[in-house]
């Protein structure tokens, strides 16, 4: 039972982390209708800049400022490689993302260089005792900073004007448009928001760890967290980043009793569950089902 419950709440911490990107990755969705593949380059650009700002300004700041600075370096690849694109078929427009995920990468690769960088985040490896129980403070801090935005996203959506505006443009843009709603900046704040949510995601995944070029594979487990939840549903993003959290985390513990399934087999297990809500319920558990007229 000990094993069982360590299992879950390590499930729980990873997917906060998946949790927050599918976040960034439905926000997009639903204002522009076009899955963005620039989102993992946005969260090792985010992780990169808080190695740099941790040492000057200390982590609490650093996680803020470089959410900010990810959410602006997203806001001008929006206005100037995917404003332009408006009108063209979705496809083009995610092509050009995927095109933007490798420029930036690259660039950010540069800085990580060779020497080890560390997010400077305090938890580091270090467990909390809740009886027989250890829970890494790293994953008790995801899912809290994971509460406290999906709550903020909550308030923003219900009660600010531009959040109004947002939920807006996601139903119809052209009523939006005719109420006078900036579709415009209803895409500028999506990104912006996207790519804060990214940096954030990113510092929690390499919290305890170094920040290698690699990490931005990481990212890529949103895309079964989106198909599990719904591609245009924000509560279906968290419910499915921590569903594919749990998962993971309990295959992995218990894949040592199937030795036949062979080694690192929860690195796939979110690819198969894809697969298997692909074939049965296609629009996801909280998406909108697709209704078409003939």
């Amino acid at each position: 039972m000990t094993e069982l419950t360590e299992s879950v709440l390590r499930g729980l911490g990873t997917g906060s982390i998946y949790a927050l990107l599918a976040l960034g990755f439905v926000i997009i969705y639903k204002a522009t209708r076009v899955i963005s593949f620039a989102q993992p380059a946005f969260m090792l650009a985010g992780v990169v800049a808080v190695t740099y700002l941790a040492p000057a300004v200390g982590f609490w700041a650093a996680v803020p400022l470089a959410a900010v600075g990810t959410g602006l370096l997203a806001l001008g690849v929006e206005r100037a490689a995917v404003r332009p694109m408006v009108g063209r078929p979705a496809f083009v427009v995610a092509i050009i993302t995927l095109g933007v995920d490798v420029a930036v990468r690259v660039v950010v690769n540069a800085f990580i260089g060779l020497d080890v960088r560390h997010v400077g985040d305090p938890w580091g490896l270090r467990t909390l005792s809740l009886g027989p129980v250890e829970l890494q403070q790293r994953h008790l801090a995801a899912v809290t900073a994971t509460g406290l935005l999906v709550a903020g996203l909550f308030a923003f959506f219900r009660f600010t004007r531009t959040g109004l505006a947002m939920r807006a443009a996601a139903l119809d843009q052209e009523a939006a448009l005719a109420h006078g709603v900036s579709v415009g900046a209803v895409f500028a704040v999506s990104w912006a928001l996207a790519g804060g949510l990214a940096a954030v995601a990113g510092t929690f995944a390499a919290a305890g760890a170094s920040v290698d070029a690699a990490l931005w594979l990481i990212a890529l487990t949103a895309l079964p967290v989106i198909i599990l939840g719904g591609l245009d549903s924000l509560p279906g993003a968290v419910v499915g980043g921590l569903a594919v959290g749990v998962l993971q985390e309990l295959t992995a513990t218990y894949a040592n009793d199937l030795a036949w399934l062979g080694g690192n087999v929860s690195v796939i297990t979110p690819y198969v569950l894809m697969l298997v809500v692909l074939l049965v319920r296609p629009y996801g558990l909280f998406g909108t089902r697709e209704v078409e007229r003939v």
